[in-house]
């Protein structure tokens, strides 16, 4: 029975409860983050709490003291449930509020929740054989840079991924790769590592973030930069990178092998990177 924060309390999961009138629960008004702990240690923080408060502000969600509030509710969290390689979820809504109605309440009493996740590591082969993608249409709404509750379409695309097969969905607007359902994409051109650039169409991955400054180190070039559906068939590699997953290659889109149709060097090269960065913590 792990034990979760919630409103100011720790208690047992099983005893934590929610109104049904709060507004994440009716509305999906809310946002949130998931941290990752290395050994006991979040990974980059202070890049999730900027995060998190750049979605409070896009949310209009009053942020009150949760920024200096949960580097010590993660620390709490780590030690009453002796974590050590897991996550925490975070999530805050705009509260409970009677009666129910779209607009804002006048007076706002946030929902602050935080629990551990176990992690669900992709299988070995990932690395070596690397992992099926279908491309989909983008249906989400126009902020995708907010850390929002509201993942319907994520979730409708994730479904449809796992249905034909596949460890994730890339969503294509306009022609135009976006990033995954639940992860950024990144792809590999004559050598260089793009990506999608920062704007409201995409959510600024902590892990793509680490991910690129890792490449300069080594000398990659890169390019934040649009491609489309139809340059990616063509790319030399492709793989996505996210929290929970780190750096995963995808070596088929929509069953066309991508490149030579296993892991390429500049993605194992990023990969095992990775790995060294956070054994440091």
């Amino acid at each position: 029975m792990s034990i979760v924060y919630l409103n100011g309390e720790y208690v047992p999961a099983e005893e934590a409860t929610v109104s049904v009138e709060d507004r994440g629960f009716l509305f999906a008004d809310g946002i949130y983050e998931v941290v990752r702990l290395y050994h006991g240690c979040v990974f980059e923080l202070e890049a999730h709490l900027q995060r998190w408060a750049r979605s409070a502000e896009g949310a209009r969600l009053p942020l009150r003291n949760t920024l200096t509030e949960l580097p010590t509710i993660f620390q709490r969290l780590v030690q009453e449930n002796n974590l050590l390689d897991a996550e925490i979820y975070v999530q805050y809504t705009r509260g409970v509020a009677h009666p129910r109605t779209h607009a804002f309440p006048t007076e706002v009493h946030p929902t602050l929740l935080a629990m551990p996740v176990p992690l669900h590591l992709p299988p070995p082969e990932a690395y070596t054989q690397g992992l099926r993608t279908i491309a989909l249409p983008d249906l989400r709404w126009q902020r995708c840079d907010i850390k929002s509750t509201m993942l319907l379409p994520n979730v409708m695309a994730k479904q449809q991924a796992r249905e034909q097969g596949a460890f994730e969905a890339i969503l294509v607007r306009d022609g135009v790769v976006k990033e995954g359902a639940s992860t950024n994409i990144l792809a590999v051109f004559e050598g260089q590592l793009a990506t999608h650039p920062l704007d409201h169409s995409i959510l600024g991955g902590i892990t793509r973030q680490a991910v690129l400054g890792l490449a300069e180190e080594l000398g990659i070039p890169v390019r934040e930069k649009p491609f489309t559906l139809e340059q990616v068939y063509s790319a030399q590699e492709l793989f996505l990178s996210s929290t929970t997953s780190e750096v995963l290659p995808l070596t088929r889109i929509d069953g066309r092998p991508v490149g030579a149709g296993r892991p390429g060097p500049v993605t194992l090269r990023l990969y095992e990177a990775f790995q060294k960065l956070t054994a440091k913590l």
